[in-house]
């Protein structure tokens, strides 16, 4: 729409015709805007539709506009008409003429019942009395007829790209809600038995209500563009929407995880029973470890061995039952909690075998570098040596001898040790704090001769 341009004296005959073209461009701009404001798809189904709430409000004012501007196009195109007749009177116009033209055009001619107006929603102010009409400019006609145009345009076309958006969205993401809620109960989640199941339902609720009150006040749902004054700027707000589609993908997450426990639970149960009895071989072959222990080690404190995993055990004959009666959304959970119990169990079976069998590991150290300190003095000519054989042997008898005093025995290693040293010329070394020369020789010996017996 455009402007009439600004007011002045009495027009010449050019000024008159300028004039009058440009109104006739505008009037023709005019028409065309209310025409497809009229057939506009957003204006008619506001027309049909029940409405609620905001969008009712600004609709019911928002038709009124719509009436008036009507009415304002129909003073706009009296008053035009009337310009073009008197401009057609003669082909030089009089200054009769032109000065009815010049007051046609630029003063206020044209009038406006006051019942029009206050249908539109403008009253007359508290106490005084109801106008009988307003007057205009074509000019003031013309602003006034953009701002009503652009009010009422803005409510159209936000309702239009609501509608637009969110219905469509909603349908897609509802009847996607449906294919996984199918799905969901072929796996067992539902209402009441699985949180995903609950998550569902209340989806499901939300959803439809969201659709119900967008299609009747979409206006609710439209976030208009902060410092733009444009018809329709702003964009549809699918807060809503957004949050209720993050949920459901976390429930298809759960549900895919819920299916690939059906695929995959033989497996994984198979596993599990492999790994509980692994732990409980572990763990008898710590107890029976540890009775050897007490018979052959004396003076030994030798930790107690616990018993099978009785309560995973029964976890797993549990988990076996949900997948015979295929509760999967149970089953899932079960499943992890007993694999990362299985793990945890064979550590300790194998952590407990390991302290239950250290003086033996000790035993055979004590042995192993007795024979490698043996060995070394065979190689050294001192083999028949009366002091050296007598230590060997006590130290031998202790370490051979049930149950065996390790403390005991590995004084008299320490002993034979020392011996060897001082017959080899060197310095007596106290076992565990040599340096990487002596770990090296005593550790070479031990190859020498293998371990012991």
């Amino acid at each position: 729409m455009g402007d009439t341009g600004p007011t002045g004296p009495v027009m010449d005959r050019d000024e008159v015709d300028r004039a009058l073209a440009r109104l006739g461009a505008e009037h023709e701009a005019i028409e065309t805007s209310l025409l497809a404001l009229q057939d506009h798809a957003g204006r008619r189904l506001l027309e049909g539709a029940a409405l609620t709430g905001v969008t009712e409000e600004r609709w019911r004012a928002t038709e009124a506009s719509i009436t008036l501007l009507w009415t304002y196009f129909d003073a706009y195109t009296d008053a035009l008409r009337t310009a073009r007749e008197i401009r057609a009177r003669r082909r030089w116009s009089s200054s009769e003429d032109l000065a009815e033209l010049t007051g046609l055009l630029r003063g206020e001619c044209v009038t406006v019942a006051g019942g029009a107006v206050a249908a539109a929603g403008a009253p007359a102010p508290d106490g005084a009395p109801a106008r009988l009409g307003e007057r205009f400019t074509l000019a003031a006609l013309v602003d006034r007829m953009n701002e009503l145009y652009a009010a009422s345009l803005d409510v159209v076309v936000a309702a239009d790209a609501v509608w637009s958006a969110l219905p469509a969205r909603i349908d897609l993401l509802a009847a996607e809600l449906r294919r996984t809620r199918r799905l969901a109960h072929s796996v067992g989640v539902r209402p009441g038995e699985h949180p995903a199941g609950d998550d569902l339902e209340r989806i499901t609720r939300t959803l439809s209500r969201l659709r119900e009150e967008v299609v009747s006040d979409p206006l609710a749902f439209w976030r208009p563009a902060e410092g733009s004054s444009a018809p329709g700027g702003g964009r549809p707000d699918t807060t809503v929407y957004d949050r209720e589609a993050r949920a459901l993908e976390d429930v298809r997450r759960e549900i895919d995880a819920v299916l690939t426990v059906r695929q995959d639970a033989e497996q994984r149960i198979v596993k599990l029973r492999d790994l509980l009895s692994r732990a409980d071989r572990t763990l008898a072959e710590a107890r029976a470890a540890r009775g050897e222990v007490l018979a052959k080690i004396a003076a030994t404190e030798v930790p107690v061995v616990s018993g099978p995993p009785t309560a995973l055990q029964e976890q797993l004959a549990a988990a076996a039952e949900y997948r015979r009666h295929a509760q999967w959304h149970r089953l899932s959970p079960l499943l992890e909690s007993l694999e990362q119990k299985a793990e945890e169990e064979l550590l300790r079976a194998r952590e407990s075998l390991t302290a239950v069998t250290a003086p033996l590991a000790v035993r055979a150290e004590l042995r192993g570098r007795l024979d490698a300190y043996k060995a070394k003095v065979a190689r050294h000519g001192l083999a028949e040596d009366p002091e050296l054989v007598e230590r060997y042997e006590k130290a031998r008898r202790m370490l051979w001898s049930a149950p065996c005093d390790l403390r005991a025995a590995e004084q008299a290693v320490l002993r034979y040790q020392r011996t060897v040293a001082e017959m080899l010329g060197a310095a007596p070394r106290v076992p565990g704090q040599g340096g990487p020369r002596e770990l090296r020789e005593d550790r070479d010996d031990r190859e020498d001769v293998g371990p012991g017996g």
